[in-house]
């Protein structure tokens, strides 16, 4: 095929689709399953639903092919779980008794069982639920979700491709399940994985599908030889098979690396590459292993993870370079749209002109259908398109919002000693205990409480006008005495205000910040049901005014016990916001540092003596790449400092990481310089305190003894053998008790039974300890 040929059969597709509807309707529907409001036909009417307006959305606006299998209730690795039998044994007999419900139960837990291990997809915010695996586990193949949401869009008149996460990036994000060596790989077990796969392949050939997509993101981490040989292996055989559907096997988030050429040689009919600026590198690569003669190529040229038009004559120049390299190109998003919100155009309080450099899921398929079309017919078929993107993007870069002198002259004063403490840890560690006298094992939390529905009713009533700023205060007041007296009721030692008054931890800050816009629709999925509305940041950020002291310093006026202020660190304000694609990223998180800096600064002055920052996305936000991944550590760790490093030593500086593997940034939380960090570790079994002891990590911790991300009430035994756990590789006098994260999204009834237990498990192991 010549390219002008490969040009004229270029089209357009997407690999998946956010699932909550513009509405939030799956988190509506399934909430209320859970709550016994919504029953499981009401619930999968509403999942049918939402699968065909967003097909038919994807159709009419020009996309050929139409992903299927990408739909899911909770999360697409467990519904891969589901897919291949790997069902945990301690939530087998509640599969078994009802299929949604024992999904469900693996999710968020039992009374009587503990859910999956939750932890972040690559380096993005949304979370899956971990395989666990073992040298027993038996797989065994059920199609039967995959068959049928191929059949509902067949039935419709669409082309559909089933999209499958691949079988080689499945047993990597695995780990061994309870009771099984640490040091069993589950990808021993791919040999065994396989014939499922080759079954749910035959079953969805014989179900109607031409083409299967198989993601394998994995591979564009660093792999060993091992590894990139069982990916030749697994695409060797499913290749193999006589009687299957077209195979594209998907990579995203990165360059690919060495296993391009295994996947090029694969006896796969196409592949899918990242061809945004993280991945650019795989057009050099692709070049250099002869291209895919023979093959389909889906060229990922629009950015599925972030927000801002694409640069349309720039995609289509990288499409053009790739037409002799591919026996047809296809133009998509570099990875799932699952990562952006659904449709700018229902966001009405930003301005229309910067509404036009946003692109959202829906915009962001017109882009895609725009350049398959340009790339088919020239640049003259789209001639109106591409004139209008131009105006859009000289708008953006010539708009005085990106630019404050003032905000960048004080981020180049920024020397070294800046982001250094006045005094050594050790030093400062006895100022602190000799100013806060606490006791051994302090208890805490990490800074949310539940936000009830009066709380968001509240709010809802002071943004449509229905009761006045004077009324919302009263109510945050109230409630914040609310939190402060069941503190002190049950005896924890360093209290938290609750955060009444914040709907989100980044939101509350971007909506105090200046160069931050906030949307009102733009939903994006975190886990489960958890949606979030990622602020954008589009220009140079300081801070008019103080954002957290009044509240603070309100708490506090209630309690002789010390009130931790809580602010979001410098990192996370960039990984949980749309970032700006303008300037490197380490020049935005200085900025956002410094702003952060004079907040801490005021609530030290304010009389505050614990400051807690947190930073659960610093791991998130890890280049996949360990090539690339100093670089990224030295401008995040100094970002926490610069933001940190301004305090007096008895002020006790905290951090907070959840739901990531710390191993892999030991080194870096002991560079952030935190007097104390709380970490997750309920559902990993204290693993991350053997890390930190693994590494000498020499100051205080707080790894989790409840996991607030399930219903179920740990009892009081169960957090202080965690404890004990803890106290193996982490001394008393370094040890702090606490739960995972926040508990904004847990009720009350759970929470207060939670904390009293921690409570009364950290009493218990004082006891045992004073007696020892």
């Amino acid at each position: 095929m010549t390219a002008k040929s490969a040009a004229a059969a270029a089209r357009a597709t997407v690999y998946g689709y956010p699932r909550q509807g513009q509405g939030r309707e799956l988190k509506k529907a399934i909430e209320g399953y859970w709550k016994g409001r919504v029953d499981a036909d009401a619930l999968r009417a509403t999942a049918t639903e939402l699968r065909r307006t967003n097909w038919r959305q994807l159709a009419e606006a020009g996309i050929h092919e139409v992903p299927t299998g990408d739909f899911s209730y909770y999360d697409h690795v467990l519904d891969t779980s589901v897919m291949v039998g790997a069902i945990p044994e301690r939530h087998r007999a509640a599969v078994e008794a009802d299929a949604l419900d024992g999904y469900f139960a693996m999710a968020r837990g039992t009374q009587d069982a503990a859910p999956l291990e939750m932890t972040k997809w690559f380096d993005t915010n949304y979370h899956y639920l971990v395989p666990e695996l073992g040298p027993d586990t038996d797989f065994t193949a059920d199609s039967t979700q995959q068959v049928a949401e191929l059949g509902q869009a067949l039935a419709l008149g669409l082309t559909p491709r089933p999209v499958l996460v691949g079988p080689v990036t499945y047993l990597l994000l695995a780990k061994p399940a309870p009771g099984v060596a640490a040091d069993f790989d589950p990808l021993t077990l791919l040999d065994r994985l396989l014939p499922v796969y080759a079954q749910v392949l035959t079953d969805l050939r014989t179900a109607g599908a031409e083409w299967v997509q198989l993601d394998e993101p994995a591979l564009v981490q660093d792999r060993t030889p091992a590894e990139l040989n069982a990916a030749a292996r697994a695409y060797r055989d499913l290749g193999g098979l006589t009687d299957r559907p077209k195979l594209l096997v998907a990579s995203y988030f990165d360059r690919l690396g060495d296993a391009l050429p295994v996947l090029a040689k694969a006896p796969v009919e196409g592949l899918a590459l990242d061809f945004t600026e993280a991945a650019a590198a795989n057009l050099d690569a692709l070049a250099a292993v002869g291209g895919l003669p023979g093959k389909r190529l889906v060229a990922g040229v629009v950015n599925g993870r972030n927000i801002w038009v694409n640069d349309l004559k720039k995609s289509l120049a990288t499409l053009g370079t790739l037409l002799g390299l591919a026996d047809r190109v296809d133009v998509a998003a570099s990875c799932s749209l699952l990562h952006v919100p659904l449709d700018a155009t229902a966001e009405r309080d930003i301005e229309p002109q910067i509404l036009r450099w946003l692109a959202f899921a829906r915009q962001k398929t017109a882009e895609i259908v725009t350049l398959a079309k340009g790339l088919g017919g020239g640049t003259d078929t789209i001639a109106a398109e591409l004139a209008a993107n131009r105006a859009d993007l000289a708008s953006r870069a010539g708009s005085a919002l990106t630019h404050d002198p003032a905000v960048r002259a004080r981020t180049a004063a920024v020397t070294a000693t800046d982001a250094r403490r006045s005094q050594p840890y050790p030093e400062r560690a006895a100022a602190q205990r000799a100013h806060l006298r606490l006791p051994l094992l302090p208890t805490t939390t990490i800074g949310s409480f539940p936000q009830t529905t009066e709380l968001r009713t509240a709010r809802a009533d002071l943004r449509a006008g229905r009761i006045d700023s004077a009324g919302y205060e009263e109510r945050i007041r109230a409630e914040i005495g609310e939190v402060i007296s069941f503190q002190e009721k049950t005896g924890l030692d360093v209290l938290v205000h609750g955060e009444a008054e914040r709907n989100d931890m980044v939101q509350y800050f971007a909506e105090q910040l200046t160069g931050y816009l906030a949307t009102q629709h733009g939903w994006v999925q975190s886990y489960g049901t958890r949606y979030v509305r990622p602020p954008i940041l589009a220009g140079d950020i300081s801070r008019p005014e103080a954002m957290t002291v009044r509240w603070t310093t309100y708490a506090q006026s209630l309690t002789t016990k010390p009130v931790k202020g809580m602010l979001t660190g410098p990192v996370t304000m960039l990984a949980w916001s749309f970032v700006r694609d303008d300037q490197p990223l380490a020049d935005t998180a200085r900025q956002v540092a410094l702003a952060l800096r004079d907040e801490v600064n005021d609530l030290e002055a304010s009389g505050t003596s614990v400051i807690q920052v947190d930073e659960p996305a610093l791991r998130e936000t890890l280049p996949l790449r360990a090539y690339d991944h100093p670089q990224y550590l030295a401008w995040a760790t100094e970002a926490f400092r610069l933001t940190t490093a301004g305090v007096r030593p008895d002020t006790q500086i905290h951090t907070h990481m959840c739901y990531a593997e710390f191993g892999d940034i030991v080194q870096a939380i002991d560079d952030l310089d935190a007097d104390v960090i709380s970490l997750e570790a309920a559902r990993s079994h204290m693993q991350v305190a053997r890390e930190l002891a693994g590494h000498g990590y020499p100051r205080e911790a707080g790894p989790g003894v409840y996991d607030i991300h399930s219903p179920r009430v740990p009892g009081a035994d169960e957090a202080a053998a965690l404890l004990r756990k803890g106290l193996e590789a982490i001394p008393a006098e370094r040890l702090w008790v606490n739960p995972d994260c926040g508990l904004k999204t847990r009720a009350w009834p759970e929470t207060r039974a939670s904390l009293e237990n921690l409570v009364t498990a950290a009493r218990t192991v004082r006891t045992e300890l004073s007696a020892s």
